[in-house]
């Protein structure tokens, strides 16, 4: 899970934790990715070919990335294989939905 905000800016200068998001990636582990975090998934290279929403100032990193941008609402999130994303705060429930089903698992109340 790749978190959003500030964070991604400074994580995708750590070798080890654009490692870590290229080994999930290898063996296509679900990985969730909100907001900046887009900007870890570019640093890491694992969004060629792939859609991937972010907030919308790290789309044109998507698209360097060899990613397909989705624009889609702040409340919505993307589901690509392994990786979820969204583009912001406001689609948490939906985010988190769909990374609990790419996990296999379920939430019952």
């Amino acid at each position: 899970m790749i978190p959003g905000g500030r964070a991604p800016e400074y994580l995708r200068m750590n070798a080890r934790v654009v490692e870590i998001v290229r080994e999930f990636d290898a063996v296509q582990k679900p990985i969730a990715a909100v907001c900046h975090g887009a900007q870890l998934l570019a640093a890491a290279d694992v969004l060629k070919g792939k859609t991937c929403s972010a907030y919308p100032a790290c789309a044109a990193e998507v698209k360097l990335a060899g990613g397909l941008y989705a624009d889609i609402a702040v409340t919505e999130a993307v589901t690509d294989g392994h990786l979820v994303t969204a583009p912001a705060w406001p689609a948490h429930p939906a985010w988190m939905a769909q990374f609990v089903k790419a996990l296999g698992a379920t939430i019952s109340l």
